[in-house]
């Protein structure tokens, strides 16, 4: 073959220090468009961003050269600090893991518009609650003590 094509497309979804829900409404749509810079400036293209006050999902297309643990670092490394520099929320964190999983071309509309329902959704689901059911659909082993 004498090119190489991909689609690599990952639905990502990490909370705030401790699930606290300080990602306020007031600002929150500024840090999706800043997290949406970050992976486009890392050579990634992002297609949905959202969440709530307490994480955020991602839906993200990245190169095979893209390194998916050097991209979480980064992105959520820069996001602080912007959150800190810009924002003035000094107390601002992200939780030490992630969550990732792949999406096929065929289902990347439906996991987007599951993004940007996000508020609505979670009027009836927690987050551990909505991340338990994502890792079990998804044949992830987890420990629930790190949830």
């Amino acid at each position: 073959m004498a090119s190489t094509y991909l689609s690599l497309h990952y639905h990502i979804v990490f909370g705030t220090k401790n699930r606290a829900p300080v990602i306020d409404a007031k600002w929150r749509p500024r840090l999706y468009d800043y997290l949406g810079g970050i992976v486009h400036r890392l050579g990634g293209f992002s297609k949905r961003i959202g969440g709530i006050d307490d994480h955020v999902h991602l839906l993200v297309s990245l190169k095979s050269t893209h390194n998916l643990a050097d991209l979480m670092r980064e992105l959520k490394k820069a996001s602080s600090v912007w959150v800190h520099d810009t924002l003035g929320e000094k107390q601002f964190a992200w939780q030490e893991g992630y969550a990732a999983f792949t999406v096929s071309a065929s289902g990347l509309d439906a996991v987007a518009k599951y993004i940007a329902n996000q508020e609505q959704h979670h009027k009836m689901k927690s987050f551990r609650d909505e991340l338990v059911e994502m890792l079990k659909k998804s044949g992830v082993d987890y420990n629930p003590d790190y949830l």
